[in-house]
C-alpha cells in the first residue's frame, strides 16, 4: 500500500511503477520505458562507463549499510576471473519491514533489468536472487518475469544482439535473519550453513564459489534503470549532500496511515509521521519512533526534526537500516519493546560467534527477569555492560547491532527500566471510582472474572487475579480504567 495523503512530499523512484502497471505483463513494463536502460548501456556504454555513471550518481546501498553502489561495482569489476556473479539480496527479514517484497511484487522487471546492467558493468553472466520462501507472491511474480524476459530475449544469450549473455536464477532461503548479511547469504546460496565469514576477503574479491561477487539489495537495484535513463546529475539533485536520491520506508505501528512511503533523503521524521502518516492513531501522544528494526534505536520528540540520511540518523543513536519505521505511542512499554527485539535477535543468531550466541541470550534473560519483577538495580549496570561487550566483539552486523534497542531505550527511558529494577512498576489495571459509572462493560469482557461491582456502582479490580490483558481498558466508555 502506498499512502497518498500528501503526494507532493513523496517522490517515487524505486516505487515508480508499483500500482501503475501489471507486474505479470512484460508489455506494460516495456510501455513505461522498461528495458530501455539495458538497451542503452549495451549499445552506447562501455562497462566502465556504466560503473562511472553509478559512481557519479552517489547511489548508496539501501540494505542498511549505505556503501556506495558504484564503488562496490568497480571493486568487483577490477578483479580478474573466469566467472563473476551478481546477487540480489531479497532476504528482507526485519519485523515490520516490507519494502523490498512490495517492489518485487509490484515491479519485478525493474530488478531484473538492473541486475543485467550490473552484470554488464562488472563482467558477469550470471545473477541470483536470494529470496525467502515466505514470500510466495513475490516468488511467483519473479518467476513469471524471468520467463517473460527470456522469451523476449532480454535475458539469456546475445541480449540486444550485443554479444552480452546474462541469465538469472531464483534461490529460496529458509527465512534466517542472519542471511541478510552478505557473506551469510552467500554461504546459504552455496548450500552451506547460513553463517557470516570474517572479512576481508570481501565478496567483491572472493564471494560466491570463491569468485568476485557483487551483492545489492532489491531497492538499490530498483534505482538503477532510472539513473541510467535520467542521468547521474538528476539523481544527485535529490536528497542531501552525502545521501542522494530517495528512501522507501515501511511506516507501521501507532500511526494513522500505515504503508509504504518514498521520500527524498533529508525529509524529516516529523514530516513522515505527521504530514504523510497522519499523526498518532487514537489521539494518543507520540512517544518514540523505532528505525532500523532490531538493529536500530528509538528516536524521541526532541529529534523529530532530524533530516533522514545515513549520517544524521546515526548521530542521534539509531540507524537507517533497510527502512523499517515503527511509531510508538504513550502506551508503549520500552522495556517490553527491547525484550521483543532481543527475543528476535537471540533466536535468529546463527551461533557462530560466542558474543552473539550467548550474549544476546543473556541480555534477553536479564530483560525477562526485569519484566517478571524479579530483577534488581544491579541488573541495569549489567545490562549496559553486556550490551557494549556484545556490540564490540560480535563477528557480524547481527550481533554488533543487537544491543542497540537496549542502549537506545535505557538512555532515553531509564526511569522505565528503574521502575522494573526497583519493583515500583505497577503491572495490573485498576478502576478510578470517581469516573466509574457502573455500566458493567469491563466485568463482562474480563477473561478471568477479576472485576466485581453492582450495576451503576463503582467497580473494583482484584489485582491479585488481574492478568493485565487490557480488555477492560478497551471496553470502558468513560476512561475509568487506570493502566499499569
Amino acid at each position: 500500500m502506498m499512502t497518498d495523503t500528501t503526494p507532493k512530499m513523496q517522490y517515487r523512484i524505486a516505487l515508480r511503477n508499483c500500482g501503475f502497471i501489471n507486474p505479470e505483463n512484460i508489455d506494460e513494463y516495456i510501455a513505461v520505458k522498461g528495458y530501455q536502460a539495458l538497451g542503452k548501456v549495451l549499445s552506447e556504454y562501455t562497462p566502465q562507463k556504466v560503473v562511472n555513471v553509478i559512481k557519479e550518481s552517489h547511489l548508496r546501498g539501501r540494505g542498511g549499510g549505505g556503501f556506495p553502489t558504484g564503488l562496490k561495482w568497480e571493486l568487483t569489476a577490477r578483479e580478474t576471473s573466469d566467472e563473476k556473479y551478481i546477487i540480489c539480496n531479497a532476504d528482507e527479514g526485519d519485523p515490520g519491514a516490507f519494502m523490498d517484497r512490495s517492489i518485487l511484487e509490484g515491479d519485478p522487471h525493474s530488478v531484473l533489468e538492473a541486475m543485467a546492467i550490473a552484470g554488464y558493468a562488472i563482467g558477469s553472466n550470471k545473477g541470483y536472487i536470494y529470496i525467502r520462501a515466505e514470500y510466495p507472491l513475490a516468488i511467483s511474480r519473479l518467476q513469471t518475469a524471468i520467463e517473460q524476459a527470456r522469451s523476449y530475449g532480454l535475458l539469456g544469450n546475445d541480449i540486444f544482439s550485443s554479444g552480452f549473455d546474462f541469465d538469472i536464477e531464483l534461490k529460496l532461503g529458509a527465512g534466517a535473519f542472519v542471511c541478510g548479511e552478505e557473506t551469510a547469504l552467500i554461504n546459504s546460496l552455496q548450500g552451506l550453513r547460513g553463517e557470516p565469514n570474517k572479512k576481508p576477503p570481501f565478496p567483491s574479491v572472493s564471494g560466491f564459489r570463491g569468485k568476485p561477487t557483487s551483492v545489492n539489495n532489491v531497492e538499490t537495484f530498483a534505482n538503477i534503470p532510472a539513473i541510467i535513463m535520467k542521468g547521474p546529475e538528476w539523481f544527485q539533485s535529490i536528497g542531501t549532500k552525502h545521501s542522494k536520491g530517495t528512501k522507501v520506508f515501511a511506516l507501521a505501528g501507532k500511526v494513522n496511515n500505515v504503508g509504504l512511503v518514498e521520500v527524498p533523503m533529508g525529509t524529516t521524521l516529523r514530516e513522515i509521521i505527521y504530514d504523510i502518516g497522519g499523526g498518532i492513531s487514537d489521539g494518543k501522544a507520540f512517544k518514540a519512533v523505532q528505525t532500523g528494526g532490531p538493529s536500530g534505536g528509538v528516536i524521541t520528540e526532541e529529534n523529530l526534526d532530524t533530516p533522514i540520511d545515513y549520517e544524521s540518523i546515526r548521530k542521534i543513536g539509531s540507524m537507517m537500516g533497510s527502512g523499517g519505521m515503527i511509531v510508538l505511542d504513550e502506551d508503549t512499554d520500552m522495556v517490553e519493546l527491547s525484550k521483543f527485539y532481543l527475543d528476535f535477535t537471540q533466536d535468529e543468531s546463527c551461533g557462530k560467534c560466542t558474543p552473539c550466541r550467548i550474549g544476546t541470550k543473556r541480555l534477553y534473560e536479564i530483560l525477562d527477569r526485569l519484566t517478571q519483577m524479579e530483577g534488581t538495580p544491579e541488573d541495569l549496570d549489567l545490562l549496559e555492560e553486556l550490551s557494549h561487550n556484545v556490540k564490540d566483539s560480535s563477528l557480524c552486523g547481527l550481533g554488533q547491532s543487537a544491543p542497540n534497542p537496549i542502549l537506545s531505550t535505557i538512555d532515553r527511558f531509564r526511569e522505565e527500566y528503574e521502575a522494573y529494577a526497583y519493583r515500583t512498576k505497577k503491572t495490573t489495571y485498576s478502576i478510578d471510582e470517581d469516573k466509574c459509572i457502573g455500566c458493567t462493560k469491563c466485568s463482562r469482557v474480563c477473561p478471568v472474572d477479576c472485576i466485581t461491582g453492582e450495576v451503576k456502582q463503582p467497580h473494583v479490580v482484584d489485582e491479585s487475579e488481574c492478568i493485565a490483558c487490557g480488555a477492560c481498558y478497551n471496553a470502558c466508555p468513560v476512561d475509568a480504567i487506570i493502566k499499569p
